[in-house]
């Protein structure tokens, strides 16, 4: 006769702990902060938004955020580091290839390019994070400060690089052509839908992929030309 064994009963999960707990409920904070603040703006949204949205009472938002403008810099420091780690090493490695022979494009692929795949690779989460970097670096009273903290010394290496790249360009021209480049890279960040709207659905302000292939090669001939022209303007007052 054969005896029947029980069957083994299922390994109870793993209790997690506690730090696990609110790392994983932070985790979910900062996540929908980001995606409000990403379409509304750090005015308008409140901690009661996004508690709402994360489904927990307003108290737990207290718990772990002095106020809404200390959730907005979490969010903002959050991810920060990434895009600028990978920005620097990008830049860094560019320079040790090509020595004391940088190109225009070369610098900007480094700087834009790099920025570009996280959107593209990284998901919903870091597509509004972009859209939250384009608010900051066109909203004079609070973004400014906040770029300036995080951003500046990556911006600067870029700045070096296009300079070696045209030493004989005047840093003024360099800087403009800079504050030209993030103007279009934040306005593609923000994924406003207009070029759709505008070429009847022939391009898409979700398609990363197109934006990379076109972005630094569309800069890298303005950066040349400007430079250019100032430089003759130059030489001919000189010769005047």
């Amino acid at each position: 006769m054969t005896t029947k064994t029980p069957d083994t009963p299922a390994p109870k999960p793993a209790r997690r702990s506690k730090a696990d707990q609110r790392a994983e409920s932070l985790e979910q904070i900062l996540d929908a902060a980001e995606e409000l603040f990403s379409q509304h703006g750090m005015y308008g949204v409140t901690l009661k938004d996004v508690a709402q949205k994360v489904g927990v009472h307003t108290s737990l938002m207290h718990y772990y955020f002095k106020d809404k403008t200390d959730l907005f810099q979490q969010v903002v420091k959050r991810r920060a580091p990434i895009t600028i780690g990978r920005r620097v090493e990008a830049m860094k490695r560019y320079a040790e290839e090509t020595g004391d022979h940088p190109t225009v494009e070369g610098a900007l692929r480094a700087f834009l390019d790099t920025d570009l795949d996280l959107y593209i690779e990284g998901g919903e989460g870091w597509r509004n994070y972009g859209a939250l970097g384009g608010q900051l670096n066109n909203t004079p009273v609070w973004g400014a400060a906040v770029m300036w903290e995080n951003f500046d010394p990556v911006v600067l290496q870029l700045i070096d690089l296009l300079k070696k790249a045209m030493p004989e360009a005047e840093m003024e021209d360099i800087f403009w052509g800079y504050h030209f480049v993030t103007g279009a890279l934040t306005l593609s960040l923000a994924r406003t839908g207009r070029i759709d709207h505008l070429s009847g659905g022939l391009c898409h302000s979700e398609d990363f992929e197109a934006i990379k292939a076109r972005m630094a090669s569309f800069m890298a001939g303005g950066f040349k030309a400007i430079c250019k022209q100032r430089a003759d303007e130059r030489k001919s007052v000189s010769h005047g």
